[in-house]
């Protein structure tokens, strides 16, 4: 089954904004004919990109399934028969993250089963158990991975040989998982941490470290040294009774190894040597289109902004009393919290999250109250237009090519929990940015101060919030995109409202979809 039918649909309707743009601009509208090439660019963007994302699916079968309420997501070619490779995402991500890999091995010629972890993507399971401990957590997800081996080597076609893939997390769990299932064949571990490696098992291992991971690659080094070998090294023949080989994958680091066809190519003939399939194509590499098309979709505001109504400029506070909402707001707030319990939601650190979230914003607006720099309500419905675009056409794709965006059930309650802070936080960013039209000192200085905020709690906390870790980067790509479309919104209108409440649902959305659910006591 071939899904197709929900990004050509998606084309079309942007596409169809452009058109009513223009016979607007043909008719008299007041946007200059400049604007009008931003909007064909900013479409022609997005069909380019989908277009070129859509195509190595094309010919393969691609249907989704649950394995118990894990669910999974199968990629083959037509009447494929052969071993099985069983792909598995890192912490805070899920099956959509893995499909650059997906897409290339189904391609080659093997049966490919992802899915998504318990606490992850779409999986209602949460995380269970001691994440300290090997026969907590990690023996509840080897054991997730067992039962959607199981069900692929019952898969039509599919013959009882198995290579296990994982990036990060997932890295350790394939590695135990492979040792502790005779089925398996070949272990391929990207970003790769584990302590269960040793010099003689797995048997057929393949390393990929990003050549920017400086202390996996260390890792690496030395386990490829207590073989008397080297990175870059193989040892071995994969398929031939033991081989290891562990490689730098040029040019990118923990993330970025997700879309490297250098990567996905050692991995393709690695497994293709191990498990006796001929790779019947290359790399698939979907990073590229996925950008050009997040790209234009985050362009086409500017000219959809200008069907606003302009705006006066915002409140604009000195520089003693804007340094002053900027910095104190953000150093007070983990200081607050760190004298409270703020555990109130399954989801790791979330719930602390949305507190932090919360009192920064209330501290930066109630100081801005005190001298009378509250903005005004106007801009609410331009707002919340700004957030059902971002969550439903740029968070569409998302959900479809990068990470799982559309919450299940389970996950409602915690957006409902996080989306007040959300709110309460954007709205203070967009009163110190002044709806974006801020120096870029300013800007720099308010989103700056408040990532250091959340480095505070962390330090003040590291064993809880160690995991806040993660969404610095997040939130600095929420700003490169997101933020993006706010400033276009701003730019137009003034309006903080708009920017603040469109940012801050989108933010609590982003939040409430990404973070794993957790609960210790199951």
């Amino acid at each position: 089954m071939i899904r197709r039918t929900g990004p050509e649909a998606l084309a079309l309707g942007l596409a169809r904004c452009a058109a009513i743009w223009i016979v607007a601009k043909v008719t008299g509208d007041a946007m200059n004919w400049r604007l009008g090439i931003v909007a064909a660019l900013a479409v022609l963007a997005v069909v380019i990109g989908l277009a070129r994302l859509e195509e190595p699916r094309a010919d393969l079968v691609i249907r989704d399934a649950h394995v118990g309420q894990t669910p999974v997501t199968v990629m083959h070619q037509p009447e494929a028969e052969g071993p099985v490779v069983v792909i598995a995402h890192g912490f805070a991500g899920s099956r959509q993250l893995m499909a650059g890999w997906q897409l290339s091995l189904a391609r080659a010629g093997f049966i490919t089963v992802s899915f998504d972890f318990e606490g992850h993507g779409r999986n209602p399971v949460p995380m269970s158990g001691d994440v300290t401990s090997i026969d907590g957590t990690t023996r509840l997800l080897m054991e997730e991975t067992g039962r959607v081996t199981d069900f692929a080597v019952g898969l039509p076609g599919a013959v009882p040989r198995v290579a296990l893939l994982g990036h990060s997390m997932a890295s350790d769990i394939v590695v135990r998982q492979g040792l502790a299932d005779p089925r398996v064949a070949a272990v391929v571990g990207l970003s790769v941490f584990s302590a269960a490696i040793t010099p003689d098992a797995p048997k057929n291992l393949l390393i990929l470290n990003g050549e920017w991971e400086g202390a996996l690659r260390a890792e690496a080094v030395r386990v490829m040294a207590e073989i008397g070998a080297g990175e870059g090294e193989t040892v071995g023949t994969p398929g031939a009774g033991f081989a290891r080989r562990a490689a730098p994958v040029p040019m990118v680091e923990h993330v970025g190894i997700l879309y490297a066809p250098a990567g996905i190519g050692e991995a393709v003939d690695w497994l293709g040597a191990s498990l006796g399939v001929t790779p019947q194509s290359g790399p698939v590499n979907l990073g590229p289109w996925i950008i050009l098309t997040l790209f234009g979709v985050v362009l086409l505001v500017r000219p959809l902004a200008r069907l606003l109504p302009a705006g006066p400029a915002p409140w604009h506070p000195d520089r003693r009393l804007f340094l002053a909402l900027a910095i104190l707001p953000a150093l007070v707030t983990p200081l607050i919290l760190s004298l409270f319990e703020t555990r109130f939601l399954p989801v790791l650190v979330a719930d602390y999250l949305a507190l932090h979230l919360a009192l920064y914003g209330a501290l930066v607006l109630a100081g801005a109250a005190w001298v009378g720099g509250l903005p005004r309500l106007r801009g609410w419905v331009w707002g919340v237009m700004l957030a059902l675009y971002g969550i439903a056409v740029f968070g569409g794709i998302m959900d479809r090519y990068v990470g799982s965006f559309v919450p299940h059930p389970g996950r409602i309650a915690v957006i409902a929990a996080i989306l007040p802070g959300a709110v309460l936080a954007m709205l203070a960013d967009a009163l110190l940015s002044e709806a974006t039209r801020a120096a870029l000192w300013r800007r720099v200085v308010a989103r700056g101060m408040f990532l250091i905020s959340l480095g505070v709690a962390v330090a003040l906390d590291f064993e809880r919030l160690f995991f806040l870790i993660i969404i610095l980067p997040v939130i600095l790509l929420f700003y490169l995109s997101f933020g993006t479309m706010g400033r276009f919104v701003g730019q137009r209108t003034g309006s903080v409202v708009a920017v603040g409440l469109g940012l801050g649902l989108i933010l609590g959305w982003a939040l409430g979809v990404t973070f794993p659910m957790f609960d210790p006591g199951l």
